[in-house]
């Protein structure tokens, strides 16, 4: 059966690229990288395009970003290598990724309003405030929403379903890096209807209210899979 080709993207073109020249040797572990704007000019693409190449080579653990210094190329275990994260994630990936979510991140937000404690509370409140401080940043609100739901992972004390989800966290950051660029470049309404919902779990996680943080999870999940699907 002839599967429907599917146009890639720009960043996936680049980030194709630059894994090429990682593991071909061209580019060594410990070089490195051009700045973001010289990339840009040397691919003859945006700057945004760019920085989502990077953020992918990121996770499949081939490069480092080093606050003040640059971009910097990891030695990558070849054997591994092949076996790794897929390049890039395909919508059917991310779909799938959903499933998992609506089941795991729902318990996660039930069980966290049952057994957080006080230390939690504060944790989810500080990631709350980054969440609204970045909105109209991609990069930033994208760290402060992973770290969000991972920190309500924590708070239900489960440490088999913190370290499953922690297998998964960096896959999950792809799907919501997309989810979030949707969001950014549609309106600023999106982007506070999407903090407003992370901030409805918080509450009745503050309030122990398990049966509404399973649901407010769940439409918060769901939302977000119906604006991207």
């Amino acid at each position: 059966m002839i599967k429907q080709v599917k146009p890639k993207k720009i960043y996936e073109i680049v980030a194709e690229q630059l894994t090429e020249l990682i593991l071909s040797g061209e580019v060594k572990p410990g070089d490195r990288l051009s700045s973001v704007q010289q990339l840009a000019e040397d691919f003859n693409v945006g700057r945004s395009a760019i920085r989502e190449a990077l953020s992918a080579l990121k996770a499949m653990g081939y490069i480092e970003i080093r606050q003040g210094e640059g971009t910097f190329v990891k030695k990558v275990d070849f054997d591994v290598a092949t076996q790794m994260m897929p390049q890039i994630l395909q919508k059917e990936d991310i779909r799938q990724l959903f499933e998992i979510r609506k089941f795991n991140e729902t318990g996660a937000a039930s069980l966290a309003a049952v057994n957080r404690t006080e230390e939690d509370l504060l944790e989810l409140e500080g990631l709350l405030a980054e969440m609204k401080k970045a909105e109209g940043d991609g990069e930033l609100g994208e760290k402060a929403d992973i770290e969000f739901h991972m920190a309500i992972v924590k708070a239900s004390k489960n440490d088999m379903l913190y370290r499953l989800m922690a297998t998964i966290s960096e896959t999950m950051q792809e799907s919501m890096r997309e989810a979030r660029q949707l969001f950014l470049y549609t309106n600023d309404e999106k982007m506070k209807q999407l903090y407003d919902e992370h901030f409805a779990i918080f509450l009745a996680i503050k309030n122990q209210d398990s049966r509404l943080a399973y649901d407010k999870m769940l439409e918060h999940i769901v939302g977000v899979e119906v604006e991207l699907f």
